[in-house]
């Protein structure tokens, strides 16, 4: 059941068992915060760790660099608009982006089923190097596991990444302030759904396609043009939604955001309906949020349109001092609506 929160309506959490971990648990929603802040944070803090970002920005002599790492378990493997292999990649060095950095090397560990057809791995792999030259970054070392036949489920990729800092630039889901402009690099929930309706067999009259790309051109035009932007996050696991109500929290501010500006296109939001999913908590793999200085909105905006993959770029919302910790949707009809993050898994096995 609903319940209202100052007059927001509101889904509660449900109640988790505190001695087992579930899957809702790697859903990038409150039960995965939940794990984080109770587990990993308490036995490795320092301050890298405490900003929870999309990876962790450090200097070394005089050169500041960002450092991520990443699992992918999807299922189906293969998808439209990609695979594993190249989601890997997409998804590391979007996370470098996102830490405001250039990436310049990855590492990938593999693990394989026994079984697992051969023609598959070679597309996979094939798959990785395209999405490297891409963005032209090697990847320079690794690891292949292969476990007994039923314990892995086909292949697993891990890749790490490491990049470069641009000068004068300081991103993290803690700098938001009272009135910056909050942008979204495009449609939201095309991967989610894709991905989805490729594995429960649905066959929908529009082919779905997942957004699975690299975001680094449209990230660089963004820090060209405002390189004091404050806030760089990519909406993969929770979506749109869930990434915005984290940056709310961190920086202990209200986002108000406009139903009738965030972009979905027209067979995502029918598959959505269909299937009773919030496109804003559906994963995206292909598009970034972006939180500016208010009076550098446009600037921002014309800068991410200016690249391959930043067309549909939108300015959706606003950063207030109302409701700290609260990101509100004013809805189509005028009411508002309080968008609470994930609190479980929307869609298992997406990244």
């Amino acid at each position: 059941m609903t319940k209202k929160v100052d007059g927001l309506l509101s889904c509660p959490t449900p109640l988790a068992h505190g001695d087992i971990v579930q899957l809702a648990h790697g859903g990038g929603g409150t039960l995965t915060s939940r794990l984080i802040d109770r587990v990993m944070v308490p036995a490795f803090r320092n301050p890298h760790l405490d900003s929870l970002g999309d990876g962790a920005v450090f200097t070394v002599g005089e050169s500041r660099l960002a450092f991520t790492t990443d699992s992918f378990v999807v299922k189906p493997v293969f998808f439209p608009g990609g695979d594993i292999g190249s989601l890997a990649v997409h998804g590391t060095v979007n996370d470098l982006a996102m830490c405001g950095a250039e990436p310049l090397h990855l590492s990938a560990g593999l693990i394989i089923e026994e079984g697992f057809p051969m023609a598959d791995l070679e597309r996979v792999v094939a798959g990785m190097a395209e999405a490297c030259r891409a963005v032209a970054v090697t990847l320079v070392t690794g690891d292949t596991k292969v476990v007994d036949r039923g314990k892995g489920d086909g292949i697993y990729v891990n890749t790490s990444g490491v990049g470069r800092v641009r000068d004068g630039v300081s991103v993290g889901p803690g700098r938001a302030t009272v009135g910056d402009a909050v942008l979204v690099s495009g449609p939201v929930g095309d991967h989610g759904i894709a991905v989805m309706a490729a594995r429960e067999g649905i066959d929908f009259e529009t082919e779905l396609v997942s957004d699975s790309a690299p975001v680094v051109a449209p990230v660089a035009a963004l820090l060209d043009a405002v390189p004091d932007t404050h806030v760089l996050r990519d909406p993969t696991r929770g979506g749109l939604a869930t990434a915005l109500g984290e940056v709310a929290v961190s920086s202990k501010v209200g986002i108000r955001v406009e139903e009738a500006e965030i972009p979905v296109r027209d067979e995502v939001r029918g598959a959505c309906e269909l299937l009773g999913f919030d496109p804003l908590y559906v994963a995206c793999e292909g598009r970034f949020l972006a939180v500016v200085p208010g009076e550098r909105a446009e600037a921002a905006l014309a800068a991410v349109h200016s690249r391959p993959g930043g067309e549909g770029a939108r300015l959706i919302g606003r950063v207030v001092g109302e409701d700290p910790g609260r990101l509100v949707l004013r809805t189509r009809i005028g009411s508002h609506r309080l968008l609470e993050r994930l609190s479980g898994e929307q869609l298992p096995r997406i990244c």
